[in-house]
């Protein structure tokens, strides 16, 4: 009988200290913050799946931070003929588009305006700010369901956020939309934290010139004739009119929409600049997943293998906008 006791006893000891042992939601809330607060940057390397109407497409992101304020994110399709970097430096927030030899230069302070599903500190600053936040400890990870504080949050509500015991550095981050649908997930394949840049790591001129060297200009395939792309997404908007007009880069194209809320799509080749060019932007760097926009109160506009798009309207909001603009893909069958 004693003996029955005393390992019964033992038994519940096991089992307390087994349950002291796990880190309850606020513990590892707390820790993250302590992360972001003690690190003095990192590197990491993640891959962003993005599911739409007609399948998914993948790209890589390199993503360099050097606190306070320097960013560099350099986003790159499967076939890398599409590459555009994000770089924020004392000079301000630029968007590079070496393909083009362009650069756009944007007043904006990003990337502290949303979630950015790639970024350290963004990911647990929205752990942070959902008080609600559903939270779940498994063998390897933490996992957390945010809200998300993207500007189209409407279409993209929520998002699943796996996070390392081990180190505390994320693995993945699924967005999900209002059905629980995951149209975007960001799978981390190396985290450097306190990593060390050399002097020129966040020069724009520098990040030209190397990013020119991977990815060739598109000097040749803006001789190609232009393939007119067509919005999946319309808010229930109708094509009324789509014209075509002939100047100095080759065709424009102008789709006209009518209904409740209306709004037009202009597309044509993007031209390449001889010299590299800087050009002031008025508006914020959205980033549409395929390529970064410049989004204003009533318009937004992108480059994108060789063309360059932009969607203007009075009645469309800005979650409205970016909607069109991510499912602008393929061509219509007439």
């Amino acid at each position: 009988m004693r003996k029955l006791f005393i390992g019964l006893v033992f038994a519940i000891l096991l089992i307390a200290l087994a349950g002291c042992g796990e880190k309850s939601k606020k513990d590892v809330v707390d820790s993250l913050d302590a992360k972001v607060e003690q690190m003095s940057g990192y590197k990491a390397n993640a891959k962003m799946t993005l599911s739409t109407g007609k399948g998914t497409q993948e790209y890589s992101v390199e993503i360099w931070h050097n606190k306070p304020s320097y960013y560099r994110v350099n986003l790159q399709n499967a076939t890398k003929d599409q590459n555009q970097m994000i770089l924020r430096n004392d000079e301000g927030v630029y968007v590079l588009t070496p393909a083009l030899n362009k650069s756009f230069r944007f007043q904006s302070d990003w990337p502290q305006n949303s979630s950015q599903a790639y970024l350290y500190e963004s990911l647990v600053q929205d752990i942070k700010k959902d008080k609600n936040a559903e939270f779940k400890s498994t063998k390897d990870n933490y996992v957390f369901t945010t809200k998300t504080n993207y500007q189209n949050s409407a279409v993209l509500p929520k998002q699943t956020i796996t996070i390392s015991k081990k180190d505390l550095t994320p693995k993945s981050v699924k967005i999900m939309d209002t059905d629980a649908n995951v149209l975007v997930k960001v799978t981390f394949s190396k985290v450097v934290m306190d990593a060390k840049f050399d002097k020129g790591a966040f020069d724009t001129k520098r990040n030209m010139t190397g990013a020119k060297m991977e990815v060739p200009t598109m000097a040749q395939q803006s001789k190609k004739p232009l393939e007119v792309k067509y919005p999946l997404q319309t808010s229930g908007a109708t094509l009324l009119n789509e014209k075509k007009l002939k100047t100095d880069k080759g065709d424009r194209v102008i789709l006209s929409y009518g209904g409740k809320k209306k709004f037009t799509i202009i597309q044509e080749r993007a031209e390449v600049a001889q010299v590299s060019a800087s050009t002031f932007v008025a508006g914020v760097p959205v980033d549409l997943g395929f390529a970064v926009g410049a989004l204003t109160d009533h318009s937004l506009s992108w480059s994108y293998e060789g063309v360059d798009y932009m969607i203007a309207s009075k009645d469309l909001s800005k979650d409205e906008l970016q909607d069109v603009a991510r499912s602008v893909q393929g061509q219509m069958v007439k």
